[in-house]
């Protein structure tokens, strides 16, 4: 495997062995079922669900909050470890739906690589364009995955230059597909010189593989019927001298990406695009931290919480805080230092997922994503290490774009909403703001949909129900800067300023001209759209 620096020291084989890597797409591009049959070919389990099939077919193992199940889309990041070849593969399934882009965001700070999956149809979209940005901001190697190629697809260089075009990466085919929509009858693998086809007959089956020695060999034609080989030829041939040969450097760097073309429902390509992950995608790679980065062979323990997740199971108030171990090697009952507070920590009952399923982690590696129990000490952004005060950076908190008010439904319960709410708060799940003036919270989201999770949610884990309010507000900005200033500004506009749950003022505002106007007749105090998590 290349490496990215070749200064850098080697692995141990433990570490070099992990692939951590999210899957991201724009809603309905079929990540969850990629996600699916990512568990079923690494053996982790016995049939892969899908979001709109109907009966126990339905149940996918990643999508495990009710909602999730009700609507068929995801709405909280998930993370999955299972085996695959030699190699231990962490995958992180995030939400492709806008409204929930923040819980997104946040885990790209936690894994090396990316999947970009894009659907044959549809070709790049809005939400894949701003979660590519993100990678792009990161520099994390991508590799894509073209899907729904059984259903009625575009032209494959029109998706290829549209992916160039738009995205200003290099695209290189990996696989080719032979015929579209009704005619995919399955792809040539451009790296094995194999002929894969694809079985409709059973959907949980492997394609049947075909070893071929170069484009002429006759078996083609044994398998190929003739009007789709003839245009398979002339592409691949067109394909072989426009586009750039795989470049396994460029790849690690970030500015190549691999596609690959089949159909996850049909678990066609899926195989072929793990062995990609395998061979192209990065070892665990140094975290960025202060006041220095944390390498992963480093030998003490370090790791940073990227997303606290609570109430997973609905039967024991729980909440799990999910760690991205930077470096070391992790066992259970170790005493960690957790930075922000300065405390030790006994990590007694870490666990690993298997999406709803947990198993206890006796040990885990750099790379890995441990889950830790715990009762609000951890929260988005937190480092814990082996007693040295580092703190891992870069993982962003975003002014919401929605605000509104929010009452229960029975006003004697206000002590109960208060501690959902700042539960909710901690979870990332929501921004949570107590105006100085006046009672009552205001709840900022970045996507409406949001609204409605948090209301079932709240409703469902404490039995309470709420009503949510049109605010008076409509942005909401972070103030710093220095001392004297920052006290002038919250005395003079005491209607505007509120405190969110780690008690930082915050300036709420109704328009822009709010904001210029705090700009400008306070010098000194700044007001800003994002604040790194908890510093």
């Amino acid at each position: 495997m290349l490496d990215t620096d070749t200064n850098r020291p080697e692995l141990p084989p433990e570490i070099a062995r992990r692939r951590t890597f999210a899957i991201i797409s724009h809603p309905d591009a079929g990540k969850t079922t990629l996600t699916e049959k990512f568990l079923l070919f690494g053996g982790a389990i016995q049939m892969a669900g899908q979001v709109r099939a109907k009966g126990e077919a339905r149940r996918t193992r990643s999508d495990f909050m009710q909602m999730e199940k009700d609507r068929g889309i995801s709405v909280s990041a998930s993370a999955m470890s299972f085996d695959f070849r030699d190699l231990r593969f962490n995958l992180v399934d995030t939400p492709g739906h806008s409204d929930f882009s923040e819980d997104t965001y946040r885990t790209l700070t936690a894994v090396d690589a990316a999947v970009m999956v894009i659907d044959g149809a549809k070709g790049v979209e809005s939400q894949t364009q701003k979660l590519f940005e993100v990678c792009r901001l990161r520099d994390l190697p991508i590799l894509t995955f073209c899907n729904k190629m059984d259903r009625e697809s575009r032209d494959v260089f029109e998706i290829i230059d549209e992916i160039q075009e738009m995205l200003a990466i290099d695209v290189t085919p990996a696989s080719w597909p032979i015929g579209v929509g009704r005619d995919f009858m399955g792809c040539y693998d451009l790296l094995n010189d194999r002929l894969e086809l694809m079985d409709r007959a059973d959907r949980n089956v492997i394609a049947e593989t075909v070893e071929i020695s170069g484009l002429d060999d006759p078996k083609l034609a044994e398998y190929v019927p003739e009007h789709l080989l003839e245009k398979f030829l002339e592409d691949l041939e067109m394909a072989r001298e426009l586009l750039p040969a795989i470049n396994p450097q460029s790849v690690l760097e970030g500015h190549m990406t691999p596609i690959w073309f089949g159909s996850a429902i049909n678990s066609f390509g899926v195989q072929e695009l793990m062995n990609g992950i395998a061979d192209f995608g990065p070892e665990p790679q140094p975290q960025a931290a202060t006041p220095r980065a944390i390498a992963p062979d480093e030998k003490k323990v370090a790791g940073f919480v990227f997303k606290v997740q609570a109430n997973m199971d609905p039967k024991h108030r729980d909440r799990v805080a999910f760690v991205r171990l930077a470096s070391g090697h992790f066992k259970r009952g170790m005493k960690l230092t957790h930075v922000r507070t300065k405390k030790p920590m006994a990590i007694s009952n870490p666990v690993l997922f298997l999406a709803s399923d947990r198993e206890l982690a006796e040990e885990a590696w750099a790379g890995d994503i441990i889950g830790i129990p715990n009762h609000g000490q951890l929260r988005i952004g937190d480092t814990l290490t082996e007693g040295e005060l580092i703190r891992a950076t870069g993982i962003p908190s975003f002014a919401p774009e929605l605000l509104q008010g929010v009452r229960a439904g029975d006003p004697m319960k206000a002590k109960h909403l208060e501690k959902a709410l700042m539960q909710f708060a901690e979870e990332g799940a929501a921004k949570v703001f107590k105006p100085n003036i006046g009672s009552g919270f205001i709840v900022g989201v970045v996507g409406a949909l949001q609204f409605e999770v948090l209301a079932s949610r709240i409703e469902m884990e404490y039995g309470l129900p709420v009503r949510f309010e049109p605010s008076q507000f409509n942005s909401a900005r972070w103030v710093s800067g220095d001392k004297a200033s920052v006290e002038k500004l919250i005395n003079t506009n005491k209607q505007h300023i509120a405190h969110d749950h780690d008690g930082d003022p915050v300036f709420l505002t109704r328009l822009q001209w709010d904001i210029d106007r705090v700009e400008r007749d306070f010098e000194g105090v700044k007001l800003t759209a994002t604040k790194e998590m908890m510093v």
